[in-house]
């Protein structure tokens, strides 16, 4: 069964873990499923379905898969594009449905009514033209942390907009530095020229009231004065409250700058949280986590993040695939994920769950920014999405560098996001 897999997975070097549930369900379908790359991640989903292989009578082989999510994208395009039935279900980003729409097996008639129960940005998200191409597994949002310590002892409360974190920044970065840090800076965000980036020119553009780039039925507005000023006011960041260096920030060096005591706010992903804490953390007991702040008149965006569970339309064993992912993505395994993970559940029910939110007190406090989470363009754009976000972090980092100013950058990305829209015709 894994032929062509295993000669994929030599051949770019991959390792490859499969584990089975024992002679005892040896009689039946052996449903493989790529759902996690290292640590608790691929040992909760390990767990999880061997559970499910020992109550149904089936095998499952869990296979390991890239860290890296644009070479685990690789891989899958693939495996799919060959029609390979390798694996059953797959573990995807949420950009991904409309890319890997065509592959994937409708789920509506079986699990539609399930993510009726989840944020509904999933769900819109999850289904590309009336069809369910994957189940929400669990939800990121962009969030804002801040070492409320240091807002304490200068008398500021958390910022609702970026013009007072700016501010607050600035006020409680110089102070620190008069007072012996010199390494001390104001907010650190992913500035890397990549996917983080899009993600974070999303947040800015959008909470000023700018848009996202593409609308709901496809048009361009990337060119207008909110996303002008939106830009303007992120350039200004660097170095002043941000350092030069934030162009070359991914989430783990953005996260490393904060998490050592040198930066009095960050961008990030839910994940943080639960590192910041760490009994080794030099900010244990100091963080909070609030919403994003937003634009003069506009309201708070959080990018929309997290993993789907999708089934192969080349899967041999569909049905079986399917009762997999109703059992991984059920209340019960989302409640175990939560409270030994902390991975944010997609089930909007679990955040009125006494032993979820006592595991995760953050969670209360993070369930607006999941709740108004803002797509990212992807189902508008596609199989043409990573065009079109490479065309938006390019330009927004010429932004950053100084290279370009606002309004000639968009002008130009509108130029470059039509000639996609072109030669795809949205397709």
């Amino acid at each position: 069964m894994f032929g062509g897999w295993r000669r994929l997975a030599l051949a770019i070097g991959l390792p490859l873990v499969l584990a089975g549930s024992g002679p005892a369900a040896a009689q039946g379908a052996n449903i493989s499923i790529a759902c996690g790359a290292l640590g608790v991640e691929l040992t909760l989903c390990r767990e999880a379905a061997q559970r499910w292989a020992r109550q149904t009578g089936n095998r499952v082989s869990i296979v390991n898969t890239p860290n890296s999510s644009s070479d685990r994208f690789s891989l899958y395009v693939q495996l799919l594009s060959s029609q390979s039935a390798d694996i059953d279900v797959l573990q995807i980003d949420v950009v991904w449905a409309g890319m890997l729409a065509s592959h994937l097996a409708d789920l509506e008639e079986d699990l539609g009514p399930r993510v009726d129960a989840m944020f509904p940005a999933l769900a819109r998200n999850n289904r590309v033209k009336d069809k369910l191409v994957a189940v929400p597994w669990y939800i990121d949002a962009g969030v804002l942390f801040y070492r409320k310590d240091l807002l304490a002892k200068y008398g500021f409360e958390p910022p609702e907009t970026w013009d007072e974190l700016t501010g607050i920044a600035a006020a409680i970065q110089k102070a620190e530095r008069e007072a012996g840090n010199d390494r001390m800076w104001g907010y650190v965000f992913q500035g890397k020229a990549y996917e983080g980036l899009t993600c974070n020119v999303l947040e800015w553009v959008s909470s000023y009231g700018g848009g996202t780039f593409l609308s709901s039925d496809r048009e361009i507005t990337a060119q207008n004065p909110q996303a002008r000023a939106a830009l303007s006011r992120a350039a200004s960041w660097i170095g002043t409250i941000t350092p030069q260096g934030v162009l070359n920030y991914d989430e783990e060096a953005s996260r490393g700058v904060f998490q050592t005591g040198n930066a009095v706010f960050m961008r990030n992903w839910p994940y943080a949280w639960a590192l910041a804490q760490g009994e080794d953390s030099p900010v244990k007991d100091k963080v909070g986590v609030i919403a994003l702040p937003h634009g003069p008149e506009g309201e708070s965006a959080a990018a929309l993040g997290g993993w789907q569970l999708a089934v192969s339309r080349y899967s041999r064993h569909r049905e079986e695939a399917i009762d997999l992912v109703r059992y991984l993505t059920s209340a019960q395994v989302q409640k175990e994920r939560a409270i030994r993970g902390a991975y944010n559940p997609t089930l909007i029910a679990l955040y009125q769950d006494e032993e979820v939110i006592e595991a995760n007190p953050f969670f209360a406090t993070l369930y607006p920014s999941f709740e108004n989470a803002v797509p990212r363009p992807a189902r508008q754009a596609g199989a043409r999405y990573n065009q079109v976000s490479d065309a938006i972090w390019r330009t927004s980092y010429g932004v950053l560098k100084g290279d370009r100013a606002p309004r000639s950058a968009l002008e130009r990305l509108t130029d470059e996001l039509d000639r996609i829209a072109y030669r795809a015709r949205w397709q």
